[in-house]
């Protein structure tokens, strides 16, 4: 079992992390009190391996010391837990400028303490559970994909497969663009098999159909433009911090062309290494 917990400062990013984290497959849980994670861990390491990856959240909204969180960790020792302490932190003046751009008040604000005095006191608190941390991440200057990037590298399955899942929908203008889709192909300009007679009952999926598609120049010179428009923009979205893309092809009904080059699409793109699947919301309809 992996057992991450993540703590650090306010505004250094720790919910970040763990929704990048919850993204991963981790099971994610916020603010959990201290004395409850020696039982939650008891629990998973007891359960049929749904909980096999776990990131505890733990900071200073509580106002406690954190004793508690030690006697817990040495609770999760003594039961075998192997566990990793996260600690996500940033300087006084980014985290004070991210204060004043969100309006959110500092836990520990208050008491006739200035923001830079209660980010000071926060890290003084938890100066013992940095020194206890596996792994410490300086969030200053670094974007939410950047961010995302190190946690990938932290924590990652360190399998091949980019961290993003990319779903390419086929439909029918006639039926509405899908809301989901990130980018939106029109194959209208294509040859149209349902002008002939023994392709018009049948769908892109179909040999006869996809043949007939592709069997023109210009259907062939449009999937090499789009598969190198995919080869640029698939790892870029990677980088930007995408989990999901969501493609739609469309031609006039959703039964023939886009059916046809939603399939060569989504080929493309399991064949350059990403997970992908295919959806042809009209293709069946009357």
């Amino acid at each position: 079992m992996e057992f991450v917990i993540i703590s650090g400062l306010s505004g250094a990013g720790k919910s970040k992390a763990a929704s990048f984290m919850e993204d991963m497959g981790f099971y994610v849980v916020d603010n959990m009190p201290a004395p409850l994670i020696p039982k939650f861990a008891e629990l998973c390491m007891a359960g049929p391996g749904k909980y096999d990856r776990v990131a505890l959240v733990t900071d200073i909204r509580g106002g406690q010391t954190f004793d508690g969180l030690f006697e817990a960790l040495t609770a999760l020792e003594k039961m075998g837990c192997n566990y990793k302490i996260l600690f996500v932190e940033a300087t006084t003046e980014t985290i004070i400028k991210r204060y004043k751009e969100t309006r959110r008040i500092h836990p520990l604000l208050g008491r006739g303490r200035t923001l830079a005095e209660a980010v000071g006191q926060e890290r003084s608190d938890l100066a013992p559970v940095r020194q206890r941390s596996e792994y410490i991440v300086d969030t200053s200057a670094l974007s939410a994909a950047k961010l995302r990037g190190e946690i990938l590298r932290l924590f990652g399955s360190g399998d091949a497969t980019p961290a993003m899942s990319v779903n390419v929908i086929s439909f029918g203008f006639k039926y509405g663009i899908p809301l989901e889709a990130d980018l939106i192909f029109d194959v209208r300009f294509l040859p149209n098999p349902y002008y002939i007679a023994e392709l018009r009952e049948q769908t892109g999926l179909d040999e006869s159909v996809y043949n007939f598609v592709f069997g023109y120049q210009e259907t062939r010179e449009f999937m090499k433009h789009l598969e190198n428009l995919m080869g640029f923009l698939l790892p870029r979205y990677v980088e930007e911090g995408k989990t999901m893309l969501v493609i739609g092809v469309g031609c006039t009904g959703g039964q023939h062309r886009s059916v046809a080059v939603t399939r060569a699409l989504a080929e493309f793109v399991k064949q350059k290494g990403y997970s992908a699947g295919e959806n042809h919301r009209d293709m069946t309809r009357a």
